[in-house]
């Protein structure tokens, strides 16, 4: 909106024509994110833990997380606000693309709210069903699909990394694979979600990646030079991850080990369907298995436990799924654990930036 009013004097003032170049509107919009944390974080998270927000400890756990028992948690509330007050500001707000990002952002948070809701403030439950959580999910993501493939002009095609020449047309199909990957990521990254500042770190190294990845599918004559698809107006989605990176950097502020704060549901769904919403637009879908490769481990973590628990009666891969846990019940302090994952992520992000060289 502010993006908005500035455009109309840049005539009048021509050092305002600044505003017009995406990559400055991105660095602003991070900054804005980042800013809005540093003044208003100590007072939304007072205000969660006044409000008697606390974390759930499972009571299967680890047992050293019993002293997190206590923590505020609803974070997700603060970084969803947040990257939308900063992106209402920056923005294009014609542009089509964006728009169905904030839906799934506030749909999956939707959802992600409720199961914090019924978990923290009415403690008669352990928050929604599983199968009525997934079920709201695949609703949201399915919206989301229909919306992307009746939209004129977007490419049905599925683009591989290191092969760029081959691109199979889906067709209609591009919906359920498209609703398999959103509502696979938005569950992937909050499995990821269960030591301090675990999940955000690779979150915001991810986004930052796309970040990359938008402004290249978003420039013509760049992404005819690296031979990927060029997706008219998804330049504005650098925004929206410069949003998003600065909106995580003053969530880790908190969140760092020990935690002040956790993301819970409503911060860990929509960041991960948002996650896979930018890589469904930018053609970048398979290139997400790659940069985050860590959520994709995590899940298929639990898959395999639970899997192979009920093939053989009982017995485990793991010591505890997801994987992180696996490591904590090792002897690695939880500290250990989240710096060598989030190494691993940065490492995850640079291999798939090379992807736009290597075919």
């Amino acid at each position: 909106m502010l993006y908005k009013l500035i455009s109309l004097f840049q005539i009048d003032y021509s050092w305002l024509n600044v505003f017009r170049y995406i990559t400055f509107r991105t660095i602003v919009s991070a900054l804005t994110s980042l800013a809005l944390f540093f003044v208003f974080g100590n007072w939304a998270i007072n205000k969660l833990r006044t409000s008697q927000v606390k974390q759930y400890i499972r009571e299967d756990g680890p047992p050293n997380h019993f002293s997190k028992k206590g923590t505020p948690t609803m974070g997700g509330c603060i970084i969803l606000s947040v990257v939308m007050i900063s992106l209402l500001l920056w923005m294009k707000i014609e542009n089509i693309y964006i728009w169905i990002c904030i839906f799934a952002v506030l749909a999956f948070g939707l959802i992600g709210f409720s199961d914090d809701y019924l978990k923290t403030i009415r403690k008669s439950s352990k928050g929604l069903s599983a199968k009525g959580k997934f079920s709201l999910q695949v609703v949201a993501a399915l919206i989301i699909s229909v919306a992307l493939y009746l939209y004129p002009g977007f490419d049905h095609s599925l683009t591989i990394p290191f092969f760029k020449n081959i691109k199979p047309d889906l067709g209609i199909w591009y919906i359920p694979f498209a609703v398999i990957f959103i509502v696979g990521f938005s569950n992937a990254v909050n499995l990821t979600d269960g030591l301090d500042g675990l999940a955000i770190g690779p979150v915001t190294i991810a986004f930052f990646s796309y970040l990359v990845f938008s402004y290249i599918t978003g420039n013509i004559r760049i992404a005819s030079y690296l031979q990927v698809p060029y997706i008219a107006d998804s330049g504005e989605l650098t925004v929206l991850c410069g949003s998003v990176i600065g909106a995580g950097l003053g969530f880790l502020w908190y969140n760092t080990y020990p935690a002040e704060v956790f993301m819970g549901d409503v911060g860990s769904l929509p960041l991960g369907a948002l996650l896979g919403t930018v890589a469904v637009i930018t053609k970048q879908e398979l290139t997400l298995v790659l940069v985050g490769g860590l959520f994709v481990f995590e899940a298929l973590s639990v898959i395999f436990q639970v899997a192979y628990f009920k093939i053989t009666g009982g017995q485990r891969i793991f010591r505890m799924a997801p994987i992180h846990h696996h490591f904590e019940l090792k002897g690695w302090p939880e500290s250990k654990v989240t710096v060598r994952f989030w190494i691993i992520a940065i490492i995850l992000a640079l291999l798939s930036l090379g992807t736009l060289k290597l075919r």
